[in-house]
């Protein structure tokens, strides 16, 4: 995780996500680092659009948050809409009764 974290660190600070980069900041941080690892990372980087990247990771959790929140107060408002009308029988019951 720590290999994502030193690019993400780069991509942030406009920074070149190279193997030289990436190893500079894994090493200041105190992480050993493996060149295997980075050049794996920086291949599997080679081309994406970060920005694009972390807005399409970011847009789920914003839509799923609604969407739960109104499956969560609709049968509770089920519930007291069906006593309401419960209620309004019986207090017609009682005038005609």
């Amino acid at each position: 995780m720590e290999y994502v974290y030193a690019s993400m660190l780069l991509h942030s600070a406009k920074k070149e996500i190279n193997e030289t980069n990436l190893k500079k900041v894994l090493e200041a941080a105190g992480v050993k680092a493996e060149e295997g690892r980075i050049k794996a990372l920086v291949a599997a980087l080679e081309g994406v659009d970060i920005e694009q990247a972390i807005k399409e990771a970011a847009m789920p959790v914003a839509v799923a948050a609604p969407v739960q929140a109104h499956a969560q107060t609709a049968p509770a408002a089920k519930k007291e809409e069906k006593k309401t009308e419960e209620e309004a029988a019986g207090s017609l019951a009682a005038l005609f009764g």
